[in-house]
């Protein structure tokens, strides 16, 4: 998103060369510059002591297709801290271990994904109201049951060919 505004005092932003970084959104009032970001998502395939895969149906996602567990950072969070609350909050599972596989940016949402694979330890579901079902499948998984376009996919893939050994 670029700012147009400072988001600490309101002043009007001007442009800067920043070293490396060519003209960048500056404050002269705050006297710094304003650099512009994307939104951060976790995406996490949440995977259980049978080697079952936690899939959500998220109608509000995809009417069509199957979802793993996703949600924006909050300030103040790690991204793995991140991982944790969303798979509480959407599935009510509890990770105990949790692997970072890779990061990717979806252009359209000018989103960055930061693609996690997380252990727990097979409870009943308890979903949140942005769930509206959610089932275990074993793994390995039917690739049709996500979108062929989608970051789940990708995520889905990259966790095939992950090297556990890193």
């Amino acid at each position: 998103m670029r700012a147009l505004f400072c988001p600490h005092c309101g002043t009007r932003l001007t442009e800067k060369r920043i070293g490396d970084e060519g003209l960048v959104p500056y404050c002269d009032s705050c006297k710094k510059p304003i650099f512009e970001s994307s939104s951060v998502c976790i995406l996490t395939m949440v995977i259980n002591e049978l080697n079952e895969v936690a899939l959500l149906k998220q109608n509000y996602v995809s009417k069509d297709f199957y979802v793993f567990v996703a949600g924006y950072y909050k300030p103040g969070e790690s991204a793995e801290d991140t991982v944790k609350r969303e798979v509480f909050e959407e599935i009510g599972q509890t990770v105990n271990e949790l692997k970072f596989i890779k990061s990717e940016y979806h252009e359209r949402l000018d989103t960055l994904f930061l693609l996690y694979v997380s252990k727990v330890i097979k409870e009943p579901f308890v979903l949140s109201f942005e769930v509206d079902d959610a089932f275990w499948v074993k793994l390995p998984l039917d690739e049709s049951l996500l979108n062929q376009k989608g970051v789940a996919l990708m995520l889905y893939k990259a966790y095939l060919s992950y090297d556990e050994t890193r």
